[in-house]
C-alpha cells in the first residue's frame, strides 16, 4: 500500500513556475523572468536536499519546448542533489512565455502537478509557492491535498504598481502590460491560505506586506537567502586569470583601475542607467575607476523583448552620451561560472559593487559580492538595508541622487583602509548570516514547528491530507435513497469503508453543496474527499471544500440558462423550483406528470431558439437542465482523468434517472434494489450490477459481487 508520509523524512515541494529553471549554468539575466528568484529556488532546493530531516525535495516548474531555448528546459526530471530534483511539467503552449501571460494556464498546471503526485504515489508534507503565480497554484494544490502552504512573494505587485505609477506610467499601461490586478489578487489568495510566509527582510515583512488585506505578521518569518561559499569567495593570490577578464579588456584602456561593478538583468527597475549617469557626470570617478555593467546576455538587441531592448539600447546611448569608451565595459555574454570571477576581479582592483535598483526585495548579488570581498553601495530599500546592517560593509543611497551615489563610491576608491575594513567585514558577515546551511537549518526549524503533531493545529492549517494521489480505489455514491434509507446498513457500510485505508470516498448528488453538507452532518457521515453536487454541475474536494474551477470552465460551453427560462414559460405542467435549488450551471423545475407537455416539446423549443442543454428527469417529479458537458457521469470521468485514476478501480452506486449516466460507463456500477423506474432500461452487463438489497445494503452487496474491497470482511 502506498504511503502518504515517508518514514525517513519529509517530502517538500517547491513551485517556481516562470522563467528558465535549471540546476547548472543558469541563464541569469537572460530576461526579466530569469533572475535572482531562479537562483534562490534552485539553491534552496539543493540545500534542503542535503539535510538529514528531508527525504525528498521536488522543485516543480514549467516544461519549455522551444527552439529558442536550450533543450534541457524540456527535460522532465533533473537531479540537482541526491535527494533534490527539478521537475518540469508541461502546460499551456510549448513555447517560452513571459510570466504575465501564463495566468490563464495555471489551472492546467495544478492538474498536471496532481497527476505527477499520483504517478509518484506520494503526498508532500508541504507546498511552497514562490512568487504570485506559484502562490496561487500552491494555494489550490494545498487545498486539494490537505497540506500546509508556505509562500514567498519575492517581489510584490502592489510595490511594483506604486513604483510604476510614481514613474509616470498610467493605470491602463500597467494593467495591459503587467496584469497587476490579477497578480495582486493572487498574492491575496496566497497570503490568505499560507500557514507560513517566508520573507527576506524586515522591511518586506513590516512595510511591503502591510499593504495587503491578508497581512498576518504572526505567520511571517524572516529567513534571508544564502550564498554558495564554495563559489563565492575572495580573490586569492596567484589565482589563474579568468577568461572573462579578456572580454573586459576589449572595452577598457586601463583594466587595472578600480572596477565599479553592477550586475543585474536588463530591467527598468534595476535602474542601471542611473549608475551610468552617476559615473558619466562625476569627472573624478571617470578618471579613477572603470565602470563594468553586466546586464544579462544578448546577441541581437533588436530581437529581444521590448523591456530588455529598451534598457540595453539606453545603456549604449548613455555610454555614447558621456563618451565612456575605454572607461566602461558592457560585455554581450557571460557564463554562470564567470559571475564569481567578475566579483573577484573587481575585488582584486579594490573596486566597489553597486546596486542602484529603484526597489530591491532582497538582492542576492549583494551577498555574492560581499562574500567575494567587495564593499557595497546600494539602494536604501528592502534587502540592502538588512544586508549592509548585518555585514557592516557598505553605504545605502537614494538611487536617484547621482551626486551622493558618486561620492559613496569614491569614498571606498580613495581610502584603501576604509575599503579593506568593509571588505573583511562583508566576508565575515556573509559567513555568519547568509550561508545556505544557516538558511536551511532555520527553514527546517520553522517547518518543524509548523507541522509538529505535538502542537495544537492552527485554524489556518488544513490537517487532513488528501488520499487521492495515493489511493488504490474510489467509491462514489448517490446520497438520497442510495446511501440513505437504512440506518443499520449505512453504519455497516461506513465501518466497512473506514477499514480500507487505500479507498477514496465520494458522493454524487442532485443536492446543492449546502444541502449536501447539512445531510452528511445530520447522518454522521464523514466529509467525503469528492463531492459532486447539483446533478454533476459542481465538483468539490473535501475536507477543505475546494471547488474545481477547471470543471466549471469546462462545462460552460453553450450554456444559456436565461434562454431556457424564457422558453419554459411556454411549457405546461412545470414549476420553477425555489432559488436555493438554482445554481450557476443547473436550472431546476418540478414537473407534474398529468399536466406536463413532455421532453419532446422542450427539445423542439430549444432547437428553434438555438439552445443547448441536457434534460434530466428523476424521481418522477424533478426536471433539471445542465450544460451539455455536465452530469454526474461526466464529472466522475473528469476527476478520473485529472487525477489519473483507473476507471476499472472506481465503483459507483445510484438509484434514479440522474444517476443513469454515471452508472453506464466503464466504472463498476451498482444499482440498489430500490431503484426508480427510469433505470429499468439499463442493460445488465458485467459492469452494471442490479442488487436485490436496498439502500446501503445494496451497495455492500454490489461491493461483494465485484470483490471491490475483498480484503475486508463486512459480515
Amino acid at each position: 500500500m502506498p504511503e502518504n508520509r515517508r518514514k525517513n523524512g519529509l517530502y517538500l515541494v517547491h513551485l517556481s513556475i516562470h522563467g528558465l529553471v535549471r540546476g547548472f549554468d543558469m541563464e541569469l539575466g537572460r530576461d526579466s523572468d530569469t533572475g535572482g528568484q531562479v537562483k534562490y529556488v534552485v539553491e534552496l532546493a539543493r540545500a534542503l536536499g542535503k539535510r538529514p530531516e528531508i527525504a525528498r525535495v521536488d522543485l516543480i516548474t514549467r516544461s519549455v519546448l522551444d527552439s529558442k531555448v536550450d533543450a534541457g528546459y524540456g527535460k522532465t526530471i533533473e537531479k540537482i542533489e541526491e535527494k533534490a530534483n527539478i521537475v518540469r511539467v508541461p502546460f499551456g503552449p510549448n513555447r517560452y512565455l513571459r510570466k504575465e501571460v501564463l495566468w490563464p494556464y495555471l489551472d492546467e498546471f495544478t492538474d498536471r502537478v496532481l497527476q505527477y503526485f499520483r504517478r509518484l504515489r506520494m503526498v508532500p508534507d508541504i507546498i511552497h509557492g514562490h512568487y504570485a503565480d506559484a502562490g496561487l497554484a500552491g494555494s489550490r494544490l494545498a487545498q486539494h491535498l490537505g497540506v500546509p502552504l508556505i509562500f514567498t512573494g519575492h517581489s510584490l505587485g502592489k510595490v511594483k504598481k506604486d513604483k510604476l505609477l510614481s514613474g509616470g506610467r498610467s493605470n491602463e499601461f500597467i494593467e495591459s502590460r503587467y496584469h497587476l490586478s490579477t497578480r495582486i489578487e493572487a498574492e491575496e489568495v496566497a497570503l490568505g491560505n499560507a500557514s507560513l510566509v517566508v520573507t527576506s527582510t524586515s522591511q518586506e515583512r513590516d512595510e511591503q506586506y502591510r499593504e495587503y488585506e491578508n497581512y498576518h505578521p504572526g505567520i511571517m518569518r524572516i529567513i534571508p537567502p544564502g550564498v554558495d561559499l564554495e563559489r563565492f569567495f575572495p580573490y586569492r593570490r596567484g589565482q589563474k586569470r579568468p577568461a572573462i577578464a579578456d572580454e573586459l579588456d576589449r572595452f577598457l584602456q586601463n583594466p587595472s583601475r578600480p572596477m565599479v561593478l553592477a550586475m543585474s538583468r536588463p530591467d527598468e527597475r534595476k535602474n542601471i542607467n542611473a549608475l551610468i549617469e552617476t559615473f558619466g557626470v562625476n569627472e573624478e570617478l571617470r578618471n579613477l575607476a572603470n565602470l563594468v555593467i553586466v546586464a544579462g546576455n544578448r546577441q541581437d538587441i533588436r530581437t529581444m523583448d521590448s523591456g530588455s531592448k529598451k534598457v540595453l539600447t539606453r545603456i549604449l546611448l548613455d555610454v555614447d552620451k558621456y563618451d565612456l569608451y575605454g572607461k566602461a565595459a558592457y560585455p554581450k555574454a557571460h557564463e554562470s561560472d564567470d559571475v564569481p570571477e567578475l566579483y573577484r576581479l573587481a575585488a582584486k582592483t579594490r573596486g566597489v559593487f553597486v546596486n542602484p535598483a529603484l526597489t530591491e526585495p532582497f538582492g542576492l548579488t549583494l551577498i555574492e559580492a560581499a562574500a567575494s570581498g567587495l564593499p557595497l553601495v546600494a539602494t536604501d530599500d528592502g534587502g540592502p538595508r538588512d544586508i549592509i546592517g548585518n555585514c557592516k560593509n557598505g553605504v545605502l543611497v537614494d538611487p536617484l541622487d547621482y551626486e551622493k551615489m558618486g561620492q559613496a563610491i569614491l569614498a571606498y576608491i580613495r581610502d584603501n583602509q576604509k575599503w579593506k575594513k568593509a571588505s573583511l567585514s562583508g566576508i565575515r558577515g556573509v559567513k555568519a548570516s547568509y550561508s545556505w546551511d544557516t538558511h536551511a537549518r532555520q527553514y527546517i526549524r520553522e517547518l518543524s514547528a509548523m507541522i509538529s503533531p505535538k502542537k495544537e493545529p492552527s485554524p489556518r492549517l488544513p490537517i487532513i491530507k488528501s488520499k487521492l494521489p495515493v489511493s488504490d480505489k474510489v467509491f462514489i455514491s448517490d446520497i438520497d435513497n442510495t446511501l440513505l434509507g437504512d440506518k443499520k446498513a449505512l453504519r455497516k457500510l461506513l465501518k466497512y469503508l473506514a477499514g480500507f485505508e487505500g479507498l477514496v470516498f465520494g458522493v454524487a448528488t442532485g443536492r446543492t453543496l449546502e444541502s449536501t453538507m447539512n445531510i452528511l452532518a445530520e447522518k454522521n457521515i464523514p466529509i467525503p474527499e469528492i463531492l459532486i453536487t447539483a446533478v454533476g454541475s459542481e465538483i468539490y474536494y473535501g475536507p477543505n471544500i475546494l471547488m474545481d474551477h477547471g470543471w466549471s470552465r469546462h462545462i460552460n460551453y453553450r450554456w444559456k440558462p436565461e434562454g431556457i427560462r424564457e422558453i419554459m414559460k411556454e411549457v405546461s405542467g412545470v414549476e420553477l423550483q425555489e432559488d436555493v435549488n438554482q445554481r450557476q450551471f443547473k436550472l431546476s423545475y418540478n414537473f407534474f406528470p398529468d399536466e406536463f407537455d413532455g421532453v419532446r416539446k422542450i427539445r423542439k423549443l430549444m432547437r428553434r431558439n438555438n439552445l443547448h442543454a441536457k434534460i434530466i428527469l428523476s424521481h418522477g417529479e424533478f426536471l433539471d437542465f445542465l450544460p451539455l458537458r455536465a452530469s454526474k457521469g461526466l464529472a466522475i470521468r473528469f476527476i478520473c482523468m485529472k487525477w489519473g485514476v483507473d476507471f476499472k478501480k472506481v465503483l459507483v452506486a445510484g438509484d434514479s434517472g440522474n444517476d443513469r449516466e454515471m452508472l453506464s460507463g466503464a466504472t463498476l456500477s451498482v444499482v440498489v434494489g430500490n431503484y426508480s423506474p427510469e433505470l429499468k432500461t439499463l442493460p445488465e452487463t458485467p459492469t452494471i450490477y442490479f442488487a436485490s438489497e436496498k439502500y446501503s445494503a445494496g451497495i455492500i452487496e454490489g461491493m461483494k459481487y465485484y470483490g471491490f474491497l475483498e480484503e475486508n470482511n463486512v459480515d
